[in-house]
């Protein structure tokens, strides 16, 4: 490919609200033993399952989560709801996942010098949008007053990078000049707060990257795009079932299984290998090995994997500064942790620098780009 395209911006948009281990286990509890209560009779005669008690100790060590962000608090932690409770707006209010949209991607635009008239496409990209149609993305598009075109994607955890590839090959065929890529997880809304093994995991956030040409770049920090990588494998070890067709089944459209969850100890098994081959296998289409790599930005799920991943590459542990963990504070965002990782951890490389940014999910997905600082 004879013309390069680089990444020039990202923006973070981090909500105002927190919840700490504590302040969510205690929640959790409470729910807990209201339930056993409630069902005291059919949890003696084993036809229910009692809710077990958890414990802040017990998060941070199966996650290294110590906290979350979370749109909207109101209403998570009540035991009665053990959901957020976020007002629904009319047709003509801008929607809530595009508003968190619309503040990540003006501070990406405000880091690669790029008003909206030099945007060509807006792809919205993460686990979860609001609605079917019509697209955040058009909505989002709309909004910031920028020509050309816009969708939406949905690729689970790997959602970000699988959009940063599609805006990438958009560029290199002359599509677009400047691509915008969203990512605006709001997933608090499908968290199972009753549900021991996964309240704890997810957080809110919303992520967006400038990719374009060399030719058009003027950022004070770019990354030229070495290439990318994508793979997918069908699992059910990661499910989300929610979706119009409960409608039509006569099910519960909140039920337990609509709702995000997982065999854990399955997908840490299958997943930690799968991520650290494909990385391997595409440093090596540029002739470098694990070590050449400067900082490693990874999808952040649970800090164990991430420590397992980084020492099978490296043959041991990584430092913090090698692959900065942001999870501990904002926990699993869906497929915008690796971008996070890199807002947060980017400016202090110099001319060179080789990194790889790589997210991992539920599909199984997995998508990279080897990038390296102009």
């Amino acid at each position: 490919m004879s013309k390069k395209i680089l990444i020039s911006g990202v923006g973070l948009w981090t909500p105002e609200h927190v919840i700490t281990n504590e302040e969510l286990v205690d929640s959790y509890n409470a729910y807990a033993d209201k339930y056993n209560a409630e069902n005291a009779a059919e949890i003696d005669a084993g036809n229910v399952v009692a809710k077990p008690h958890s414990s802040a100790e017990f998060i941070q060590k199966a996650s290294g989560i110590k906290q979350r962000y979370i749109y909207r608090k109101d209403g998570a932690l009540d035991v009665d709801r053990m959901r957020p409770l976020i007002p629904e707006r009319t047709d003509e209010e801008l929607s809530h996942q595009a508003e968190i949209a619309v503040v990540a991607a003006k501070k990406a635009l405000a880091a690669a010098n790029k008003k909206p008239e030099d945007i060509d496409a807006v792809i919205v990209s993460c686990a979860y949008t609001q609605r079917a149609y019509p697209a955040v993305a058009i909505e989002v598009q709309h909004e910031l007053g920028i020509s050309g075109f816009a969708f939406d994607m949905l690729v689970a955890c790997s959602a970000a990078t699988f959009g940063m590839h599609r805006a990438y090959e958009m560029v290199a065929a002359g599509n677009a000049r400047a691509v915008l890529v969203i990512n605006p997880e709001l997933v608090s809304p499908q968290v199972n707060y009753t549900d021991r093994d996964s309240h704890f995991i997810f957080g809110d956030v919303a992520t967006a990257t400038v990719v374009e040409s060399e030719e058009t770049a003027n950022a004070e920090h770019v990354f030229d795009i070495l290439s990318t990588k994508a793979v997918t494998r069908f699992s059910n070890n990661i499910r989300s079932n929610f979706g119009y067709m409960s409608r039509a089944h006569d099910a519960d459209p909140y039920g337990a299984d609509k709702l995000f969850h997982q065999e854990g100890r399955k997908v840490f098994k299958e997943v930690c290998p799968m991520a650290a081959e494909h990385i391997e296998t595409h440093l090596q289409q540029h002739d470098l090995a694990p070590a050449d790599v400067r900082r490693w930005w990874l999808h952040q799920a649970n800090i164990n994997m991430n420590l397992l991943i980084a020492k099978r590459l490296l043959g041991r542990e990584a430092t913090a500064d090698e692959a900065p963990i942001v999870l501990d504070r904002y926990a699993n965002t869906a497929s915008a942790g690796s971008v996070i990782a890199f807002a947060l951890h980017h400016d202090d490389l110099q001319r060179g620098d080789v990194g790889v940014l790589c997210s991992f999910g539920a599909g199984y997905s997995i998508g990279s780009l080897v990038v390296q600082k102009r």
